[in-house]
């Protein structure tokens, strides 16, 4: 722990920052209006909003946590306006919020100490793309649809998808991972390179500037060191990503099951086969009752596996032949499927929705979500051990899991 906070020091002497074990910092209002006179000379008035409603509006994500607004609100439009902005903010010490999409489910973007956010929606380009070497670098206002839609004619994609339409400077700072991360990884594996502003308004660049190398055999390791941080050691301002090809063939699948335990077996036990599958998703009875319910699906109502393949059709049948077998030996369902990419997009969608769609089960609720990594060989016995807290303790819950990573999706709350 003293290695790391030291390697802190060296990367910036000062992380005002809303997260983590920081040194505390209160925003004084002599200091804020002082703050942002300069901040006007950087951004113009447009730049700089201290309205209550846009202040709100950055003070929130998607999560049951309560609002914590910033006392104002920046938006740069370039590395250097960041580096400005940065720069006012470490002389004034003022703490610091990087805001994305707001997309988030954890309270991440609470201005707990008053502030300034740093919102960059307006920094939006795709800046470089290299298809020989399957790589893009893009700003933080660029989402994954945005992202994907610009590869549409390439033959490339970015397959990292955590459900929402998140920034992928955001992804990158939340380490996301999503319903491909079986097959592809998580952001982890997938970032390359990163700018990023430090808190004195410094401009790091994590692998090197311009550098996109598919491997670290040397030297200290930035990149990882930035995925993940949540904000707390700088505001990303690019991202270089791996890319990949479109697979020739994708299928996805619905099998049902008779139990938890049963169904989260199948999985463990696919795994364990080495089948290449691209996402494999579990999804409890409340959780399929509320996405037929949301999105007028007519699945039956018992713990499910959401499945897809991706790959060369003769890759692909040797795939589904081993899953198949697996998930008969344990009570499955034959396998129901959707092949166009219609009927695939509208079974990701509904599990995408799970959030939503199960906030309509308790109309007026709350809803809190939380994760918890496990090792494969735990996850029958924690599903299993947390589905029977849920009905000991009469909360609504769903179970929503990916692979690696156990979600209580939907706990209810202030009904």
């Amino acid at each position: 722990m003293n290695s790391f906070r030291q390697a802190l020091r060296l990367i910036s002497p000062r992380l005002p920052f809303t997260y983590g074990r920081c040194r505390r910092y209160s925003a004084k209002t002599g200091a804020v209006e002082r703050a942002i006179t300069s901040f006007r000379s950087v951004s113009g008035d447009e730049g700089v909003s201290v309205g209550s409603a846009v202040r709100e509006q950055h003070g929130r994500d998607e999560s049951v946590h309560r609002c914590l607004p910033p006392d104002v609100v920046v938006f740069p439009r370039s590395v250097d306006e960041v580096s400005a902005l940065a720069k006012i903010c470490h002389h004034h010490q003022l703490p610091i919020i990087p805001f994305g999409t707001g997309t988030g489910l954890e309270g991440g973007v609470g201005a707990l100490q008053g502030g300034v956010c740093f919102s960059l929606r307006k920094m939006d380009q795709v800046l470089d793309l290299h298809q020989e070497d399957f790589d893009v670098t893009v700003e933080p206002g660029v989402t994954r649809k945005g992202l994907n839609s610009y590869l549409r004619d390439t033959g490339l994609w970015f397959p990292v998808d955590p459900g929402a339409d998140a920034s992928l400077c955001g992804m990158a700072a939340t380490s996301a991972s999503g319903t491909n991360a079986v097959r592809y990884g998580t952001m982890r594996e997938n970032v390359l390179n990163l700018e990023v502003v430090l808190a004195d308004g410094a401009v790091l660049h994590t692998a090197g500037r311009g550098r996109r190398p598919r491997k670290t055999a040397a030297g200290y390791n930035l990149t990882n060191l930035f995925v993940g941080s949540e904000g707390t050691l700088g505001i990303i301002t690019k991202a270089t990503l791996r890319l990949y090809g479109i697979p020739e063939s994708m299928v996805s699948a619905v099998c049902s099951f008779p139990s938890v335990q049963s169904a989260v077996d199948s999985t463990v036990q696919i795994l364990q086969a080495g089948v290449p599958i691209a996402r494999i998703e579990f999804l409890d009875d409340v959780m399929i009752n509320a996405c037929n319910l949301f999105n007028n699906l007519s699945y039956a109502v018992t713990p499910t596996l959401f499945l897809e393949f991706h790959g060369s059709s003769k890759s692909m049948e040797e795939q589904v032949s081993i899953t198949e077998e697996i998930t008969r030996d344990n009570g499955g369902s034959d396998f129901a499927w959707a092949e166009d990419e219609e009927t695939r997009s509208r079974l990701w969608k509904a599990r995408h929705d799970a959030w939503y769609a199960a906030l309509a089960l308790r109309p007026g609720c709350k809803a809190y979500s939380t994760d918890v990594c496990v090792p494969i060989s735990r996850l029958p016995q924690i599903i299993v051990e947390t589905k029977e807290d849920l009905i000991s303790n009469n909360l609504t819950g769903s179970l929503p899991s990916l692979i690696f990573s156990f979600s209580v999706q939907n706990c209810f709350l202030n009904c």
